[in-house]
């Protein structure tokens, strides 16, 4: 009888389970209960993913949370563990470090997207400057800075470093560097008159009206600058890998052309 009467409490009416359900629910961290996928995407896909991002939600599905920085910073943080579901590097060490850490979902690495680097100054001006060995930079930028993205660590700024290095310009304009933390802040030196030039991505350039490119450093003076998407080990969210393959699909990679970017073949790492 007490196991009878035991059982009987136990055995809560569909009401009762509907209302346990909910104040469960109500009582769970949001982060548990999204369904939107967390992206890391590399600051100088900002405009472009989030067009992609609005396309995709058109389809009836959640908009993805994006994460803009340097990629060198988000891959550092996805190392300490931080829960996002998708990241995107502007270049491929960085998914290297990632991938190595074991944080990758097998199979899921697409090197989709590439870019350009460019000499930008502030709009209003008419000088060009032919990037070309030896060509005179520092005497263009004369007391001025030279803005950039850390070429320690951002892969902007690596890149920059690595063109000027090869061109045989970097002694003689390295102290004269002002560094960003990510490629937009380096844009935002030269957006601002706080330096003559910069050295960004020819879509920086595209999505500013407060810069002009003076100069396109050749392809062949630095690394093919190609943006690697991946899902994470980690990720959680249920749209996670649909949104991926649309980020890469024709039409994902359409919405990225009109924004400056070159559409790289896709091809799992």
């Amino acid at each position: 009888m007490h196991d009878e009467t035991f059982a009987g409490a136990f055995a809560m009416r569909p009401m009762s389970r509907l209302i346990l359900s909910l104040v469960v629910a109500l009582s769970m961290p949001s982060a548990l209960l999204a369904k939107a996928p967390l992206v890391f995407a590399a600051a100088s896909l900002q405009e472009s993913l989030n067009a992609v991002a609005d396309a995709w939600a058109a389809k009836h599905h959640d908009r993805p949370t994006i994460s803009f920085a340097a990629s060198s910073a988000l891959a550092k943080q996805i190392d300490a563990g931080a829960p996002a579901d998708i990241f995107i590097s502007a270049d491929e060490p960085w998914m290297d470090d990632v991938q190595k850490n074991g944080l990758v979902a097998p199979g899921t690495r697409v090197s989709f997207l590439a870019n350009t680097l460019v000499l930008v100054a502030p709009a209003g001006g008419t000088d060009k400057i032919a990037i070309k060995p030896g060509f005179p930079l520092a005497k263009a930028l004369g007391d001025g800075k030279l803005a950039m993205a850390d070429p320690d660590s951002v892969p902007a700024g690596k890149y920059g470093k690595a063109a000027l290095t090869v061109l045989g310009v970097w002694p003689q304009v390295q102290d004269k560097v002002v560094r960003g933390d990510s490629v937009r802040s380096a844009l935002a030196f030269v957006e601002r008159g706080e330096a003559p030039y910069g050295i960004v991505y020819a879509t920086d350039a595209f999505a500013s009206k407060k810069v002009r490119i003076v100069g396109v450093f050749p392809n062949s003076s630095h690394a093919p600058i190609t943006y690697p998407i991946a899902r994470l080990s980690a990720a959680s969210s249920p749209d996670a890998e649909g949104f991926r393959l649309f980020v890469i699909s024709k039409e994902g990679r359409a919405i990225f052309r009109r924004y400056g970017f070159l559409a790289h073949f896709p091809n799992a790492n």
